[in-house]
C-alpha cells in the first residue's frame, strides 16, 4: 500500500531481459539517491512510476536495486522499458502518515498527455483518460498519475466515451518528482481511486449504500 506522496526520484540505470520468448519479462536496475535504500530489506515493496514492484537485489552502499517486471506489467504501463527517470515510493508502514490518499500501486490503465504548459507559477497538465476509467474521475477526487497523488480540478467527457481532466502541479511537485519531464503526447500511468472502484462495483452490483 502506497501513498502517492513521491519519497524519492530514482533513475533506470540498466535494462535486461529475463528470457528470450516475448512472453518473459525484464530485469531494470535502478539508481535511487544516497541514503533511500536505507531500511530496505529483499523482498520489499516499492512503486516505480506507480506501479507496485518487488525488490529482488540490492546494494545499500551503492544506492541501487534490481526488480524484476512481468511481461504482463510492461504491458499495462509506461515508463518501465526505457532508461530514465523514474518516481520511486517505499510502500507505506503503519504508523506513516497518509498524506495523499489510499494507492494500492496496480495501474488501471495508461493515460495522454494532451496539455502541459505553465500557468502563472504552476503547471496545467491535461491527460485524456482511457473509457475505461472515465467513470472513476471526479471534480476534486483523486487520481494516481506516475505514482504521484493528485488532485482533479476539471473532467470533460467526450462524445466516444473518453474523458479529459486537468490538474494544476505546483512548482513543489515539479521540483521534486519526475512529472516535469513528461511531453505532451505522452503516456502516464494512472491509478483510479481506490474508494471509487469499491463504490462503483458495489453500485454495479445492485448493492444498496447505508446513508
Amino acid at each position: 500500500m502506497f501513498t502517492g506522496i513521491i519519497t524519492g526520484v530514482g533513475q533506470i540505470i540498466a535494462s535486461q531481459p529475463l528470457g528470450t520468448e516475448p512472453s518473459h519479462g525484464r530485469r531494470l536496475t535502478l539508481q535511487t539517491p544516497a541514503g533511500y535504500l536505507d531500511g530496505v530489506g529483499l523482498g520489499d515493496s516499492i512503486a516505480i512510476n506507480g506501479a507496485c514492484m518487488t525488490v529482488t537485489t540490492f546494494d545499500v552502499a551503492a544506492g541501487r536495486f534490481t526488480i524484476d517486471v512481468s511481461a504482463e506489467s510492461l504491458v499495462r504501463t509506461v515508463g518501465l522499458t526505457t532508461l530514465g527517470r523514474v518516481n520511486l515510493e517505499q510502500a507505506l508502514r503503519s504508523h506513516d502518515r497518509l498524506g495523499g490518499h489510499i494507492v494500492t500501486g496496480h495501474v488501471d490503465g495508461v493515460g495522454e498527455v494532451t496539455v502541459f504548459e505553465p500557468v502563472g507559477e504552476s503547471w496545467l497538465l491535461r491527460i485524456r483518460a482511457p473509457q475505461t476509467l472515465a467513470r472513476f474521475l471526479a471534480y476534486k477526487g483523486s487520481i494516481t498519475v506516475n505514482g504521484v497523488s493528485l488532485t482533479v480540478n476539471s473532467v470533460d467527457d467526450a462524445v466516444d466515451g473518453s474523458t479529459q481532466f486537468s490538474i494544476n502541479l505546483i512548482p513543489h511537485t515539479i521540483e521534486n518528482t519526475a512529472l516535469g519531464e513528461i511531453k505532451v503526447g505522452g503516456q502516464v500511468n494512472l491509478e483510479v481511486d481506490l474508494i471509487a472502484r469499491y463504490v462503483e462495483r458495489m453500485l454495479g452490483a445492485g448493492v444498496s449504500v447505508a446513508r
